[in-house]
């Protein structure tokens, strides 16, 4: 039985022990990368194949007789075509749960540098204003505290549920808003997204990118959002519209924002939010994710998947 790794170097870079993944089956491949020409071939004779972002779709899958199981070294299957796997018997499993830790400092990694105005002040001392300066401290640009601010959530899953834990810890209010989700009749007294926004200080996104939610994020809900709030999203580019984002920022009305994800990804070089005049924007190349430890959790929760699998009860099933 043979598994095909169709894009490790996306996960690691020599330095995670690939050892637990590679006793789960008698025989492997590993691919740093696959271009889309590329994977027919490659899972031509494979029954487990692993991705984390090469597509799978409906005329690969049919073409792969011998595959009987997809794992996806991430959480999203977005890039799975789930539905044309169930039609062939093929079961799709993700990973859950594998970077929590990671992706909750990051969130506020973001927030403290856009509240410090960590940025102004670093470009301020590496253009000599500091030592320039008649007092012992730069003043420039008004510093805010995490403590007292009130901090909306979308998405009430792990992520979500431990990004509201840290901000009570700095002191925030936090509020989720009511799921976002057709097939889900949520009870609670949780608030519509469009009657939370005014009320926040701050915006973070934890849902997964669906026909519902994709530019969930789009010029009327951020006019709605508080002048000086600040957005943060590490989880899908496609929840929030680029464009809108951009004008917010530049004509002030959002304080700031900080993006981990972008669509497509890598971004094109003119993308909306890659432009030099856009003010108080902190972008990082989706990297929330990928401390080491994360890293390592998600090679190791594939291969749980697999095992589990092999031995008849398959766990993180991805439903059609």
């Amino acid at each position: 039985m043979k598994g095909v790794f169709l894009d490790l170097d996306t996960v690691d870079r020599d330095d995670l022990d690939l050892a637990r993944l590679r006793s789960v089956l008698p025989e492997w491949e590993f691919h740093p990368r696959t271009q889309p020409g590329e994977i027919a071939a490659r899972i031509s004779d494979a029954a487990v194949v692993v991705t984390n972002k090469v597509v799978l779709d409906a005329a690969v899958l049919e073409a792969a007789a011998p595959l009987k199981l997809i794992c996806a070294a991430a959480t999203g299957t977005n890039n799975i075509d789930v539905q044309a796997a169930a039609a062939q018997g093929i079961v799709v499993c993700n990973a859950r749960d594998y970077a929590t830790d990671s992706v909750v400092q990051h969130v506020f990694t973001l927030l403290l540098t856009l509240v410090t105005r960590l940025d102004a002040y670093r470009a301020d001392i590496r253009a000599g204003r500091w030592s320039e300066s008649e007092q012992f401290c730069l003043l420039d640009h008004p510093i805010r505290t995490l403590a007292g601010m009130h901090l909306g959530i979308v998405g009430q899953g792990v992520l979500g549920q431990a990004t509201g834990r840290l901000a009570e810890a700095f002191g925030m209010r936090v509020t989720f808003a009511r799921s976002l989700r057709p097939d889900i009749t949520d009870s609670t007294d949780r608030p519509n997204l469009d009657d939370l926004l005014p009320e926040l200080d701050a915006l973070s996104l934890h849902c997964p990118l669906t026909e519902s939610t994709r530019n969930l994020v789009d010029r009327p809900r951020l006019a709605r959002m508080r002048r000086g709030s600040l957005l943060i999203n590490t989880a899908r580019g496609g929840l929030v519209d680029p464009s809108a984002l951009a004008d917010s920022l530049r004509s002030g009305h959002l304080g700031g924002a900080g993006i981990d994800v972008l669509e497509p990804e890598p971004p094109r070089a003119d993308h909306p939010l890659l432009a030099a005049d856009i003010p108080n924007l902190v972008l990082t190349p989706h990297t929330a994710w990928a401390a080491r430890q994360a890293r390592q959790n998600v090679l190791d929760e594939v291969a749980a998947n697999i095992a589990a699998w092999f031995e008849g009860n398959p766990r993180n099933v991805v439903r059609a």
